[in-house]
């Protein structure tokens, strides 16, 4: 019987991207990082995707209310070094994963699916017909 290959990242690969979550939200959120910019800023970091060599780490952000993401983004990435060592130094792996920070877009395109099917115009056309059973 041949083995199956599954779609999507492997549990050690999710596992790995989650403990990185736990590590960056935990700097962040006790200000360990001694930037202007960061510490006037609430960010989440909603996810991190790992690379199959668990030597990238691409890390999505999000600042609260989505204030000045940019500023944050390049706080964030004048910071990769500090933070990079500090996560190489919580979590225990053969290598320190070369973070790369990106914002999370999934909100907002979650905001923009729901804005387009309460239009009346697209709401009109989801309404079953009154002549279908």
């Amino acid at each position: 019987m041949a083995q199956q290959q599954s779609e999507g990242p492997s549990v050690r690969l999710l596992r790995v991207g989650e403990q990185v979550r736990h590590v960056l939200s935990d700097i962040l959120q006790r200000g360990d990082v001694h930037d202007d910019v960061l510490a006037k800023h609430v960010v989440s970091v909603t996810e991190v995707r790992m690379s199959p060599d668990l030597r990238h780490a691409t890390v999505f952000i999000k600042s609260l209310l989505g204030q000045d993401e940019e500023a944050v983004l390049k706080a964030l990435r004048t910071n990769t070094a500090y933070l990079q060592r500090e996560v190489a130094h919580r979590i225990a792996l053969k290598y320190a994963a070369k973070l790369k920070f990106l914002a999370d877009e999934s909100f907002d395109e979650g905001s923009h699916i729901d804005k387009l099917l309460r239009d009346p115009k697209v709401a009109r056309d989801l309404k079953p017909d009154e002549g279908e059973d």
